[in-house]
């Protein structure tokens, strides 16, 4: 992959043999950002499951303190009274299984969350083919299933993240804005961390945490010191 000489100006800033504590990682990241646009703040944790095994999966939601820096579009599936609810909420789009056809056909995806009520699991079931790859498939453990619609909205725009292990056994999530000052980007790394360190499988056998990357969009990664978790 080739990289332009911004990125390799930043890269400079970045000696790859440190693992940095998080207040220097945070500052350094800041630093190396060089995008003409508001990068996002990404955390890439590297950790010894095995993925396959169901009892070392990783998958849980978070809200970060500071929010993600970035406005988030929420569909709710629900019916009765419950619809009313997640639009008193501010979710985006409400609807059932009129909603059905139109992702599925039409290819509709203008969405980034989807929250449904229990008894809507029927039907959203049919558009698993379509919402799965995208991560997009609401789930009990990351409180997308749920009769409480309007905690689960205002959780999501306040900045609930989700966080689950990738085939590669890694997590990737957003915990900012590059705009954001290094104090909330601290407080959101923080919050992430303490999820990340409680969801330990307790069937692992080994080191937990192999390695902890901050990155930004476009910018070089720093590596965080694993020792404090």
């Amino acid at each position: 992959m080739k990289h332009g000489k911004k990125y390799k100006e930043a890269a400079k800033l970045v000696d790859r043999s440190v693992q940095y504590d998080t207040a220097e990682a945070i500052a350094l990241v800041k630093k190396t950002a060089t995008a003409k646009f508001d990068e996002t703040v990404e955390v890439h944790i590297r950790t010894g499951c095995d993925g396959r095994h169901a009892e070392q999966q990783i998958r849980g939601a978070v809200v970060l303190p500071n929010g993600t820096g970035k406005s988030v579009k929420v569909l709710v599936f629900a019916k009765g009274d419950k619809l009313s609810e997640a639009e008193a909420a501010g979710a985006d789009y409400v609807g059932g299984e009129e909603l059905i056809p139109k992702i599925q056909n039409e290819g509709w995806l203008d969405f980034d969350v989807v929250v449904a009520t229990p008894d809507m699991m029927g039907v959203v079931g049919r558009l698993g083919k379509v919402l799965g790859p995208k991560g997009l498939m609401p789930n009990p453990k990351a409180g997308t299933v749920t009769m409480d619609v309007t905690k689960a909205v205002n959780d999501i725009k306040a900045g609930k993240i989700e966080y689950r292990l990738d085939k590669a056994n890694i997590i990737h999530v957003p915990v900012g804005k590059v705009s954001f000052d290094e104090a909330k980007l601290q407080e959101n790394f923080d919050a992430l961390m303490e999820a990340i360190v409680k969801a330990k499988p307790s069937a692992l056998k080994g080191q937990y945490l192999r390695s902890i990357t901050l990155t930004t969009t476009m910018g070089p990664g720093v590596k965080v010191n694993t020792a404090r978790y």
